[in-house]
């Protein structure tokens, strides 16, 4: 950012130029558009005081342009040095050339539950019609995630049974977790032919991932592990062995790195992570009260009954923090 005192923060406010001093009434349009001298100088004046604008920058603001606020204009002002000039900044100016508003404006058309969908993904708790769908970002070899696989999952589908549909999708921070990568192609492998044998699997990886790699933590004996196992359990579900094979063998990251970079457009950069029909959770460090709240926030906007209260339960967040992406 080019300014880095007190920089430009998505907030609504309204100031009224009239308090920067006692002036002559002028014209708020001049020569098409232009602002006049003054009226531009008062812009220019309250902009650098309310928002720390360091001296070094001048402060340009351009001729009033049609908005979609009734009674305001748009003006574009720029920040510019003798080494850097900003982006254009919108503000929002009244016709009577009287008060200054900026102010940032989001398009909340579209459902977030659908911002983040379950297709194509193997899932456990209630039907494709459930009112509440929890996806969860996960990373196999990420001793945060499964605690929280551990812990959160199994209370949410005692809680809230058919109400709450859960899928992962596949975020393995393979900087820091070398196997985790071999591990989402794997289970995704059997995904394919056995959504029960996927979770089964996941099940396991999670409860037994300090194991992989052996007391020396080899990356190659813990791919052999990861190989072993998905093939075990292909072998329990029935599936065609010789697809699975192939695919293990294969080691296409495709759909995983089409996972990774949906997380990274969505603003995931740790693990694990929640959405709770569109809404992004923390999922490795809050306490379950208030998923809990958040999911029954999410089944009334539905038109659906959330279930009574749990008893009392003593605040605690989960011990752990979530693992972080390198740079994070």
């Amino acid at each position: 950012m080019l300014i880095a005192v007190r920089p430009f923060r998505i907030l609504v406010f309204a100031l009224t130029l009239a308090a920067l001093g006692c002036h002559a009434q002028v014209p708020a349009v001049a020569n098409g558009g232009k602002l006049s001298p003054e009226l531009a100088r008062r812009v220019q004046v309250l902009i650098r005081s309310r928002s720390g604008v360091p001296p070094e920058y001048n402060i340009a603001v351009g001729p009033r342009t049609k908005s979609d606020v009734p009674g305001f204009d748009a003006i574009a002002v720029t920040f510019s040095s003798e080494e850097h000039t900003s982006k254009p900044v919108t503000f929002l100016l009244s016709t009577d050339g009287k008060t200054l508003a900026q102010f940032s404006k989001f398009d909340i058309s579209a459902d977030p539950k659908k911002l983040v969908s379950d297709e194509g993904r193997p899932a456990r708790g209630g039907p494709e019609n459930a009112p509440v769908l929890v996806v969860g970002f996960d990373d196999l070899e990420c001793p945060y995630c499964a605690k929280m696989h551990e812990q959160l999952f199994p209370a949410l589908t005692e809680r809230y049974k058919n109400q709450v549909r859960i899928v992962y999708k596949d975020f393995p921070l393979y900087q820091i977790h070398p196997w985790a990568m071999r591990g989402a192609i794997d289970v995704d492998c059997l995904a394919a032919q056995s959504p029960k044998g996927y979770w089964n699997l996941v099940d396991y990886i999670h409860a037994h991932a300090a194991e992989m790699g052996g007391a020396e933590k080899s990356v190659a004996k813990a791919n052999e592990t990861l190989d072993s196992l998905t093939k075990a359990e292909g072998a329990r579900q029935k599936v065609n062995a010789e697809v699975l094979d192939a695919c293990i063998a294969k080691q296409d990251d495709t759909a995983v790195r089409a996972s990774m970079k949906l997380g990274e457009e969505l603003g995931v950069d740790s693990t694990p992570m929640l959405f709770v029909n569109g809404e992004k959770v923390a999922g490795g460090a809050i306490p379950m009260k208030y998923v809990y709240k958040i999911i029954d926030d999410a089944l009334i906007a539905e038109g659906q009954t959330p279930p009574p209260p749990p008893p009392d339960e003593p605040v605690q967040a989960t011990e752990t923090s979530p693992a972080t992406k390198p740079g994070n």
